[in-house]
């Protein structure tokens, strides 16, 4: 493992070392330097003109407005793609959420919890849900995780053992 490391440090090494930049020269067989200038091949840019302000306009008819045609225009292709996403999401009967589960366990524990936080956080609407032979008082449908943070530390204070969980959100 060692012996890899060194080797992956050795190759960053020569090759940050290959990156600067160095004049090119090179000796030719009589021994004299070689040089070549290259920036006559070097595409040269040229400024803007500068634009004039005509004075002279005519405020008292408004300006025509121009009509420009789009040239790589990629709207039938789009629209196409959006018509497909469309009918996918109008088909769609549930989305991907969270919720909140406060209490898992026995019946009669399950309708105290769900009194208890009706009590303690009257703007939650708490629900119990029967999955034999489990009771699950859950509270809140999120669309995200960070939708659901606030209402998740408030619970959290009531019953520490409250647990965040994805579930699938019904779409009316």
């Amino acid at each position: 493992m060692l012996l890899r490391n060194s080797l992956y440090i050795i190759v960053a090494i020569s090759l940050l070392g290959s990156c600067a930049t160095q004049k090119k020269t090179s000796t030719t067989s009589q021994g004299s330097k070689y040089s070549e200038d290259l920036s006559v091949w070097r595409p040269k840019v040229e400024a803007p003109a500068e634009t004039t302000i005509n004075t002279s306009v005519n405020t008292n008819k408004p300006a025509a407005p121009v009509n420009v045609e789009p040239r790589l225009a990629v709207n039938k292709k789009l629209d196409a793609v959006l018509d497909s996403i469309d009918h996918i999401n109008l088909s769609r009967k549930f989305v991907e959420g969270y919720t909140i589960q406060v209490y898992s366990g026995r019946r009669e524990e399950a309708l105290s919890a769900k009194k208890q936080i009706a009590m303690s956080l009257p703007g939650l609407d708490a629900e119990v849900q029967f999955t034999e032979p489990i009771f699950r008082v859950k509270v809140g449908k999120y669309y995200s995780r960070m939708d659901a943070q606030e209402d998740y530390a408030a619970v959290k204070r009531y019953f520490p053992a409250a647990i965040l969980i994805p579930e699938k959100i019904a779409i009316n």
